[in-house]
């Protein structure tokens, strides 16, 4: 206990002399209150009717409590998952020179296996901090912290939906399903991270961008390790990068309740982190782009765009504001697809266009 009180003063020590060095003035003698009880409570970030309140027919609403637990109301992190998958098939196709049928087919059971997985990744973290999201503003309402689904009733959900995995995971050859499968480890792994570590973030970016392993194995049958890798450390950082941010939505709760984060790490110093993981992704876009041998369509749409989106989310991004936060955390949805397009551009002008010059 004693070490948890002390972990907690650290994190409002560090939060008060964020707020005392960006408004430039003295702490106030109740910043302790003011800071984990504003005046003014943060706007939600969603409005408190649900997209699923309007698709979804009576008879079916006893299924939303579980499609709410997939986040399937908010697609982004299955988009976020999807990318480095993207981009991995797309180079992969362009470096061996591969139909198009190839990238078309491996997105799209991609595609699934993102919304799949990253349902089942929503589920285990909800099982895990269903305490936490009680006191947190931002989840009270998901289904297991409001108590609509029952811890039993979660992990009988996440078997259906592993087992949906597992069914995407088998349509690829056995190299990619012994390495898909071994991603499984750090899906149950990052939401205990939380109460150990200040860095969790870093275990959420080594999950995320596990596609960019499984998407060159499953179109080639192995990994070029020399080309996936600098691939998937650079995903990985831009993962840090993104959640860093995300989790400067919860940082009041998240002193309160022990969660620990990036966002708590560097309270003072958060813009020149998230700027320093930046430059160091379009350094490895960069770097990807020669050791695949990839042409001027890659680095000017690819890299500079990259670079250029990058700079415009840690210039403006206001780390105090939590719809700002969510904003420019969706925005890398974006983000990734410009890196996938430079990639797709090279790919017609290599393989499908090169026979006809």
């Amino acid at each position: 206990m004693w070490a948890r009180q002390a972990s907690q003063a650290r994190d409002l020590e560090k939060v008060r002399k964020f707020k005392s060095r960006s408004e430039g003035t003295p702490v106030a003698h109740h910043i302790d209150a003011e800071l984990l009880h504003p005046a003014t409570p943060p706007a939600e970030v969603a409005p408190a009717t649900n997209i699923l309140d309007r698709i979804l027919p009576g008879w079916a609403m006893g299924a939303k409590p579980y499609l709410l637990l997939t986040r399937i109301d908010k697609p982004i992190g299955s988009v976020l998952l999807f990318w480095p998958c993207a981009w991995s098939i797309t180079m992969a196709s362009t470096v061996n020179h591969l139909p198009i049928t190839t990238p078309l087919f491996y997105m799209g059971l991609f595609g699934v296996g993102a919304l799949i997985m990253r349902g089942a990744g929503c589920t285990i973290n909800d099982m895990w901090d269903a305490k936490f999201d009680r006191a947190v503003e931002r989840t009270k309402n998901r289904p297991l912290a409001r108590g609509d689904v029952t811890q039993f009733g979660a992990l009988t959900f996440l078997g259906v939906q592993l087992t949906a995995g597992l069914a995407v995971l088998t349509q690829l050859n056995w190299y990619s399903i012994v390495l898909g499968a071994s991603s499984l480890g750090l899906v149950i792994l990052y939401p205990y991270m939380k109460r150990i570590t200040y860095y969790p973030q870093v275990i959420f970016g080594m999950t995320f961008n596990w596609g960019a392993f499984l998407g060159w194995s499953a179109v080639v049958g192995a990994v070029d390790w020399t080309i996936a890798t600098p691939v998937y450390v650079g995903g990985v950082l831009w993962g840090i990068m993104y959640d860093t941010i995300y989790a400067h939505q919860d940082k009041h709760d998240d002193i309160l309740v022990g969660v620990k984060s990036t966002a708590l790490a560097f309270p003072t110093h958060s813009r020149h982190f998230i700027s320093t993981l930046s430059a160091s992704f379009v350094s490895l876009l960069t770097l990807t782009g020669y050791l695949a041998g990839l042409g001027p369509a890659y680095y000017s749409i690819s890299c500079v765009g990259a670079a250029a989106h990058l700079a415009w989310q840690c210039k403006t991004v206001d780390f105090e504001s939590r719809p700002d936060c969510w904003s420019k955390f969706v925005s890398n949805g974006y983000l990734g697809g410009l890196i996938w397009l430079g990639i797709a551009v090279d790919y017609v002008g290599e393989v499908l266009l090169s026979g006809l010059w």
